[in-house]
Parts: structure tokens; sequence; C-alpha cells
């Protein structure tokens, strides 16, 4: 799990990133941040309004110079004009618990001074590099091709194609977080608040999109493919690679830029057929950070506690205990057993695509092992971009046993076949679990995996009441035990 809570809940600087420091486009590092994911309005003293969190990074909004002389009143009107705008803007979002225009918006403006139009040539070769892998991929896996569509998109591109996806991932974690802040107030304060907590409900939908649209602006300056991040974040069937960023990746590379683009192009061809023929793969995974967001519960005897040591006339206070993490979530059972869950599938998916790469490019790329690893390392260990991820839904997207997962499915094409080896995406119920990530061996050996069409006739056979994909809980554990990904 992410060490930083969801949406700003918390210190949001409690393990501060060195290269953070050394970087001017993230920030300084230099105290704390806010907890709302704001940042300051620049040059204003106290970093915002007396007594209230900053709120930073807004578009458009001008800087007040600041300091022990004051502020600029000329400036004034030109602000309140605009901090109007955002809150009309806020009441005209719609219902939902993230402000997603706000959001896009930000992620656009802080793109424009790095991206610029894609060449005629740059769309080309993404289009050669997705043909070619495409045809290497026909021999190595059982799936035929996913995508009928292929794209070039600059970085502002991908935010836009992937925003209906960031809503269905942010949407339960931004909900259960603001509903338990209502839930943690008492009675009597929820009724004094009355209207208010409309009103607190647009500032927060301001706050999530704030933080969403600076995360996603981070990602979308680093990903390499629609699905780089384990989840096809695009449209469905469209292959899509972002040009810019894997010229930039490249450079880091000993390796010629065309063979770093068709290694990208076949990773991203092969997440296609996995998903697009296996049905039931992407709602199982939105389902299960869903999950995780319904585990989501807040400490109201801490907030009780922390509340009556705060001086209600001391706003200084006040925001001193919002950052001491007074209202962070604490981690329930049911979170965790979500989170393994997902890191597993997402292993799974990630070393099926690992090894079924190999197969198709090893012998034709020369620097294809090179290749391989680096991504390896890359997608095991994370930066920025999974940082930024971790803190706009408040987990991490990362496979961290994609080594064994590779090596399972590796021996499973040896000995089993190809079709064999695919033939277990079938149904949930026949995919390898955490606990045979501990010996792939030992699982590939077993004999009643022997046959997955017919262990996938006997699931059919199960009464529904029995089956895992059956009912409006289709994601949670059976009557026999603990769901397969768990």
């Amino acid at each position: 799990m992410s060490d930083k809570p969801p949406f700003g809940f918390g210190p949001a600087d409690r393990d501060r990133d060195p290269d953070k420091d050394r970087d001017p486009e993230r920030g300084s590092g230099d105290g704390p941040q806010d907890p709302f994911g704001f940042g300051n309005l620049p040059g204003m003293p106290g970093g915002g309004f007396p007594g209230m969190p900053g709120m930073p990074g807004m578009p458009g909004m001008p800087g007040m110079p600041g300091g022990a002389g004051g502020f600029d009143v000329s400036q004034l009107g030109q602000m309140l004009t605009q901090l109007g705008q955002m809150l009309s803007q806020a009441q005209n979002s719609g219902d939902g618990p993230v402000n997603y225009d706000l959001a896009a918006q930000l992620a656009r403006q802080r793109l424009a001074a790095t991206t610029s139009s894609l060449t005629g040539a740059q769309r080309a070769a993404v289009s050669d590099a997705v043909k070619l892998a495409e045809l290497w991929l026909d021999a190595a896996t059982d799936f035929p091709s996913g995508a009928t569509e292929t794209k070039a998109w600059s970085a502002s591109e991908w935010v836009d194609a992937s925003m209906p996806t960031w809503k269905r991932l942010c949407d339960p974690v931004a909900q259960r977080v603001s509903g338990a802040w209502v839930e943690a107030m008492p009675e009597e304060v929820r009724s004094a608040a009355g209207p208010m907590l409309a009103m607190l409900g647009q500032m927060g939908g301001l706050a999530f999109g704030s933080q969403l649209g600076n995360g996603l602006a981070q990602l979308a300056a680093e990903v390499l493919t629609s699905t780089d991040i384990g989840v096809p974040v695009g449209p469905d069937r469209v292959a899509a690679l972002l040009p810019e960023n894997v010229e930039k990746f490249t450079k880091d590379l000993d390796r010629p830029a065309s063979e770093v683009m068709i290694f990208l192009a076949a990773r991203e061809a092969a997440h296609h057929r996995l998903f697009t023929h296996v049905g039931w793969l992407k709602e199982r995974l939105l389902g299960t950070v869903e999950e995780y967001a319904r585990g989501i519960r807040v400490d109201t005897s801490r907030i009780e506690e922390l509340a009556r040591g705060i001086d209600p006339s001391n706003p200084g206070a006040i925001e001193e205990a919002m950052q001491s993490g007074m209202f962070e979530p604490e981690t329930t059972p049911e979170q965790k057993a979500a989170l393994a869950r997902l890191e597993t599938l997402l292993a799974l998916i990630e070393g099926w695509v690992d090894a079924v790469v190999a197969d198709a490019v090893g012998e034709r790329l020369p620097g294809a092992d090179a290749l391989r690893e680096t991504l390896r390392r890359r997608r095991a260990a994370g930066g920025p971009a999974e940082q930024a991820f971790a803190t706009v839904v408040g987990l991490e997207l990362r496979p961290r046993r994609l080594r064994a997962a590779s090596e399972l499915w590796r021996l499973l094409g040896e000995q089993r076949g190809i079709d064999g080896r695919d033939a277990l995406w079938a149904h949930p119920d026949l995919i390898p679990s955490a606990d045979d990530l501990d010996d792939p061996g030992a699982f590939v050996g077993r004999s009643e995996i022997g046959d997955p069409i017919a262990e996938l006739e006997k699931l059919s056979d199960r009464p529904a009441a029995e089956d895992p994909e059956a009912g409006p809980d289709k994601d949670g554990p059976d009557k026999d035990g603990p769901a397969p990904t768990a």
C-alpha cells in the first residue's frame, strides 16, 4: 500500500523524496504540504487566506506579491473574481466527488510548456511498430490481435483519452474519503453545518481535482503507452504510444530508437490482446480498487480526542491538526485483502505480457533482454509517476512479484504449450494464486490444471450461488474460501 494517504489525508511530506527537493517542477520540499492538495497561492503571506489552507496550483490564479510588506492590493479584485469563477465551476461540475474538468484543465496547462504537436514521422513510426509487433505476437500467444486502432498520443492527448478510466479509479476512493469526513462529525455538528456541508463538498471536489490534475501531469510526462501502469487507461481496443516520452526514455538506453519503439509496441499490443479476449479482467481490476475504497475508515475517536484539544479561535492550531494526520484513514483488513488481490492480479498480467513479449521478440531484437530487464525494474521500483498515482488513488498499482509471475507463465508455455497456458485466463478460478507465485514449478506440475477446458466445464456446472462471478459481490471470496487472486 502507498505510504501516502489518498487525496491529501494527513501530511503529504512524511516520507520526503530527495529527488523532489532537486526538481524545481515538483516543489522545493520545504515545509509541510497542504493536506488538501492545493499548495499555496503564489506570494500570499502564510500560504493563503488567514487560518485556511492555501489554494495553490489553481489555473490562472495570479500570484500576489507578499512578504513582510504585505501584498499588492491592485490584484485583489482579479484574484477574487477568479476565485468566484472557480466556485461557480465547482457548482456546475456535477455531483461527483472530484472536479474532473479542473483536473484535466490543470494537467493540460502544466504540460503545455513541455509538449508539442506530434510530427507525421512520429505517428508513422508508432503505426509501423505496432503492425510489426502484432505480426510477431501471432506466433507467441493464442489470443488474436486485440487492438483495432493505433494512435500516437501527446501527453495532453493521453490525459484526455484516459480521463474516463481515472473517473472509475478515483471516484470510489474520493467518495469514501468525502463520506468519511461527514461520518466522523458528531451529529450535532452535522445538523449545525447544514448548507455548509454542500459547500465543503464543492471545495473538496476542487481540492481533489487539483491533486488529480497535478498527478496526471506527472504521469503524462512519463508514461510510454496506454497500458504502462498495468491498467488500460485509454479507449478499448486502441493501442497507443507516446513518441515524445519514448524518445526521452530511449536517451538513457544504449539501444536504437526503432528497437525500443518496437519492443514497447509489442508490450502494448500484448496487453490489448489479453484485456480484449479475457472479458472479466478489466472489471475485476477496477472492482478490486472499489473494494479497497469500501474499506476506508476514519478513526472518529481520534478526531474527537484531538478536537477537544484544539482552540477554535486559533486557525493555526486547526491547520496544524490537519497536517498532523488526524484525518488520515486507518488501514483496515478489507483494504489489505483487496490490495493483496490487486497486486497478485497485476503481477499475473505483467508476468504474462513479459513472457509472451520475450517469446515474440527475443530472437528478433538484439537488445530485447536488456530492454526487458530495464522495464522490469522500472515497473517494480516505480518512480515519480508511480508516486503521483499512489497519492491520487491512495494505493500503488505495482506488480511486486513480476519475476515470479513471468517465470510461472514461461514454465506453463514450455510444459503445456501456448494454448494450454493462455486457456487458464478463461475463468478467474483457473489462474494462479498468490501462493502459487511462491513455487511456480509446483503450480505447473499440478495434475488438476492438466486440462483447463475440462476445469472450466466443471466450473460452469456449479450452482450460481457458488460462482464468484455471479451476484453483486462477484469480486469477493466464494463459499469455499478466498478468491483465487487473493
